[in-house]
């Protein structure tokens, strides 16, 4: 499970890269949000990144969340948790 994560974001990372070196694509904000979202949900290697994803019973994980749960993993579940310098982060990478 955790290969095909790191797999996917790699290829999601080169998809990227293309896409971006062949014409200057200015990304919204919503939508670099929702990648920083995606991905930090993605590299979780448990269940339950987010109060609102699934355990193994289907139930909803709510407090049992990492992004609940002091120290550890901090993932990145809400649009709120994404601040404008992270936002601003991910475009310069994406000009590098």
């Amino acid at each position: 499970m955790k290969k095909i994560g790191i797999g996917f974001i790699a290829v999601l990372s080169l998809l990227c890269a293309f896409s971006v070196s062949g014409k200057d694509v200015k990304l919204s904000d919503s939508a670099i949000i929702k990648t920083l979202i995606d991905d930090s949900i993605s590299s979780y290697p448990g269940n339950c990144p987010c109060p609102y994803n699934s355990a193994r019973n289907g139930s909803r994980c709510g407090k049992r969340s990492a992004y609940n749960r002091a120290g550890g993993y901090a993932p990145l579940c809400f649009k709120e948790d994404v601040s404008k310098e992270m936002v601003e982060d991910y475009r310069r990478r994406l000009k590098a």
